[in-house]
């Protein structure tokens, strides 16, 4: 809990009332700037893979991802939603090119993902300056509180997910959520979220960043998981998870802690 201009800031009453909050200047400048040119590195080695779409599926032989989601900064505030055991299930950069990035059609994370029981938080770490204008991430507070919908496919639109939630989203309630480097949105797994497309000249990214108690198993066919990596605490019986990989500098993102991963 924190105090601003009077105000009292209590994270865990307005995740349980609005389903997110939001935690500013989380992460320092110095690391925001290794995070931004990470996802420049990660373009030119996939530049078949459109920006929106480095996914988890890269994480499992990339030291400076895992390092960057093992920041104890980002684990403290994913305790406070989860507890002290705490595993990664999956994260993704969603980079929005300028003037051409696509959409997030409306939806809830948890009618995608495997995992049993549902008890996981996502935080929203932004990498670029997230606006508005820019296509940032909008929520309908409270609907974390609504029964999982169903989901349909939607093609008549360029979007990221190729899907989007069944049901009719009044979007007069949505919140813009505004951003800048090294903030971080926190949100549940049953709130309606999207985003619009980047038709500003300012690229938008965003790491989602989906943690896990170790209780809660995985339970996609693929084990371990590409993404599934103990972080701290007790990793409990479970899941498998994958080894940390070490740093080779002929082969991965260079970065100032990269020695202690070699």
């Amino acid at each position: 809990m924190s105090t601003t201009n009077g105000t009292t800031h209590s994270p865990l009453t307005e995740f349980e009332r609005d389903g997110y909050t939001i935690f500013r200047d989380v992460l320092d400048p110095e690391l925001i700037g290794e995070v931004q040119g990470h996802v420049d590195w990660l373009g030119r080695q996939h530049p078949e893979i459109r920006p929106e779409q480095l996914g988890h599926e890269f994480l499992r032989d990339d030291p400076f991802w895992v390092r960057l989601v093992s920041d104890d900064r980002l684990l403290d505030i994913a305790e406070l939603f989860v507890g002290g055991d705490i595993a990664l299930f999956a994260s993704h950069y969603i980079s929005k090119s300028p003037y051409s990035g696509q959409p997030v059609l409306w939806h809830q994370d948890s009618a995608f993902w495997p995992l049993d029981p549902m008890r996981v938080v996502t935080l929203w770490l932004s990498v670029d300056h997230s606006t508005t204008e820019n296509g940032c991430l909008r929520v309908i507070p409270g609907s974390h509180r609504q029964d999982i919908a169903a989901v349909r496919d939607n093609i008549e639109v360029e979007n990221v997910l190729g899907q989007e939630i069944a049901t009719e989203v009044d979007e007069s309630e949505a919140h813009d959520i505004v951003l800048r480097p090294g903030d971080v949105e926190v949100h549940h797994p049953n709130i309606v979220h999207g985003s619009q497309a980047n038709t500003s000249p300012h690229r938008r990214c965003g790491l989602t960043i989906r943690y896990i108690p170790t209780s809660t198993r995985i339970t996609a066919p693929e084990q371990p998981y590409p993404s599934a990596f103990w972080l701290r605490g007790d990793p409990g019986e479970v899941n498998t998870y994958q080894p940390r990989p070490r740093y080779a500098p002929e082969r991965h993102y260079a970065f100032r802690d990269a020695a202690g991963w070699a």
